[in-house]
């Protein structure tokens, strides 16, 4: 396997929709687009903090390309945003930028032939993981407080463990996946990484705060009471 080289990779245009200086303020190729932000809604626990989020998530007026040119060129902008965002934005955090993930997220490297490979702040020599690659280099990296993704087979847990992040795969269905491009509906799960075992878990509480709690079950003992 071919090494993503740290000099071609902070030079090789990311994007169609990049903006020009993406480049500059995102050497480790993390975004799609730097460019796309989202202020917060309302305050809330998670107030002050930035997040950035997958390029496979409904944002209203703008086109998720889920790594792949044609799946860009094919589809139309979305015309509301992810529940799943929403929710982080209804208590205080604020979106800055898309992330890079494999083609069609179908790896877990996070190489993309099209794209470029983000880099792995922590090993710049060694891969970042994926699908979930350009959210986990931006949290590693700093260039946000946390970031979103999803996991199908290990596309959150995988890039978190390689580039030294807290991450997170709550049960399935969990946190809602509407407006997110689906891999493998009956697996596809949201998921958040973050440099802070304390932002992982106020983002973890504020997107997992209506889950219902399972109704208790009493089970019969069957076994014998020996005196």
């Amino acid at each position: 396997m071919k090494l993503p080289d740290k000099k071609q990779a902070e030079v090789t245009p990311l994007h169609p929709k990049e903006k020009t200086d993406t480049l500059r303020s995102d050497p480790w190729g993390a975004y799609v687009n730097a460019g796309t932000r989202l202020q917060p809604i309302q305050s809330g626990l998670l107030n002050g903090l930035t997040f950035a989020v997958k390029d496979v998530f409904d944002i209203g007026g703008e086109t998720s390309g889920a790594g792949n040119p044609d799946w860009l060129r094919t589809h139309s902008p979305a015309a509301s945003t992810a529940p799943a965002l929403l929710t982080l934005l209804e208590n205080g955090a604020g979106l800055e930028g898309t992330t890079q993930t494999d083609e069609l997220m179908y790896s877990l490297n996070g190489e993309n032939a099209h794209y470029g490979t983000p880099i792995n702040p922590l090993a710049p020599d060694r891969i970042p993981g994926g699908s979930s690659s350009g959210s986990a280099v931006a949290a590693a990296a700093g260039l946000a407080d946390f970031a979103v993704g999803t996991d199908t087979g290990g596309s959150v847990r995988i890039p978190s463990s390689y580039c030294g992040l807290f991450g997170f795969r709550p049960t399935h269905g969990a946190v809602s996946a509407a407006g997110v491009i689906p891999l493998a509906p009956s697996f596809d799960t949201i998921g958040w990484m973050s440099r802070d075992a304390r932002i992982l878990l106020n983002a973890g509480t504020v997107l997992l705060k209506d889950r219902p709690e399972p109704p208790a079950r009493s089970i019969p003992f069957q076994g014998k009471c020996q005196k």
